[in-house]
Order: structure tokens, then sequence, then C-alpha cells
């Protein structure tokens, strides 16, 4: 990994790389046979252009670009870390429309959640991985629901699965890459609205029931794909 990491510094690497991954998760796309379940919400917000907060696993984000009909990512931005990993997401979902806000709303993430704000009050709207971009796995942080106290935006919470995958078992995510050809389906739950006045121990009740909302839809389209499903993190690991 050493001998790795001067490598892809260079920026002409990351482009190839960026180009690499677009094609390829056009190629999954393209010759699977991918269904979406229970969209309507998140569909006729994008079409009405108005603001929602999309949100899912770091692990399932490959095909996220796609978890939309008719690809309404004009207005949609997505939460991304100042990493070199993130820079790397942050130039692939460019090639899908979808815009990127750079920072955390963990430590030292001030200036990414006032820019997510700004987004959301201009009628745009903006995705997290709540677990990210370090987890741990499959648990959700504050933030995302601090943003929708302060936006009003609703939180809509999705997962997806493929029949033929791997896992990259050692990723602290356990990321699941899809496999050409291969049967796919994305579910969405029901929207999640935070009241402006709540208080900390309402957003508390409100973050485990996202947390245990994405679970259960990643539990569930796991074993709609005849997966085993992958669990969370332990709760220590927070």
């Amino acid at each position: 990994m050493r001998v790795l990491k001067p490598v892809l510094r260079s920026g002409a690497v990351r482009a190839v790389l960026c180009g690499v991954g677009t094609l390829y998760i056009r190629l999954l796309w393209r010759s699977g046979r991918w269904e979406i379940r229970d969209a309507g919400v998140a569909e006729r917000l994008a079409a009405e252009q108005r603001p929602f907060i999309g949100c899912f696993w770091h692990g399932r984000m490959l095909m996220m670009p796609f978890s939309l009909r008719g690809g309404r990512h004009s207005r949609l931005h997505m939460l991304i870390s100042s990493h070199r990993d993130g820079q790397l997401i942050a130039r692939t979902v460019k090639a899908f429309g979808i815009g990127s806000v750079t920072g955390s709303t963990r430590k030292g993430g001030a200036a990414a959640f006032r820019s997510i704000l700004r987004l959301l009050r201009d009628d745009e709207s903006i995705c997290f991985t709540p677990d990210g971009p370090r987890g741990p796995r499959m648990r959700v942080s504050p933030g995302i629901v601090q943003a929708a106290r302060l936006s009003g935006a609703p939180i809509l919470p999705v997962s997806y699965s493929a029949r033929r995958a791997l896992v990259i078992s050692r990723s602290w995510d356990r990321f699941l890459v899809p496999l050409p050809f291969s049967r796919g389906l994305f579910l969405w739950g029901a929207p999640l609205e935070v009241p402006r006045d709540a208080d900390d121990a309402t957003l508390e009740v409100l973050r485990r029931r996202l947390e245990n909302t994405l679970n259960g839809l990643t539990a569930e389209a796991d074993r709609l794909c005849g997966r085993d499903p992958i669990g969370p993190a332990p709760e220590t690991a927070r």
C-alpha cells in the first residue's frame, strides 16, 4: 500500500481510475437487471425540484447514481470527505451529474455543514453516507438529523443489493461490488421528518430510527437477492 500512495497522488492516475470506475458502474447498470422499489417520494421531490436528504450506507455507495429512475441528478449533491479517496469519489459522481460538498459533519465540519444547509435552502438536495468516511459501519452519526432539523428537508433512506457481487471483507464498510450481468434491487424507505423544535432526546430517537430503517432496508435487499446480510459494527464502536 505504501508503494501505491505516491502513484495515487498523480492527477493522471486519478483521472484514469475515475474513468474506469464510471465505465464499470455504467456496465453494471446496462448489463444487469435492476429493480427500483418505493422510490415514489424521492422521484416526485426530484421532479418538483424540492429538496431532500438522501441517505445510504458507505458500503452501498457504488450503484447509487442509478437509484432514481430517469437520472434526476441535476440538483443533487453528495457530502464527500476531503481525503484523497473522497476526491476520487467526487470526480466519479460528477460524471453522473452529481455535485459534491467537501468536508464532514463530524469533527471540524462547520463549513461543510453551512454549505449543506445553504444548498437545501436553495432547493438543492444532498446525499449523506451517515457512517462515512471511516465508520463505525452502518451506524448513523448525528449530523444528518441535525441537517434535517435545521433545513426542514425530509430524510429519504435507500439501500441496494445484487445477486452476484463481491464483498470487500477487509474494508471497514464491507463494500459491496456487484458483478456484470447480475440482478439487483434498490429499496427506498419512508421519509423521516425531523421537527425544528426537536430536543436532544428526540434527535437521538430519530437517529436510531433512521439507523434501524437503513439496516432493515439493507438486510431485506440482501435477503431478496439471496445474500447473507451484512450486520452493523458493534454499538461500542461508536
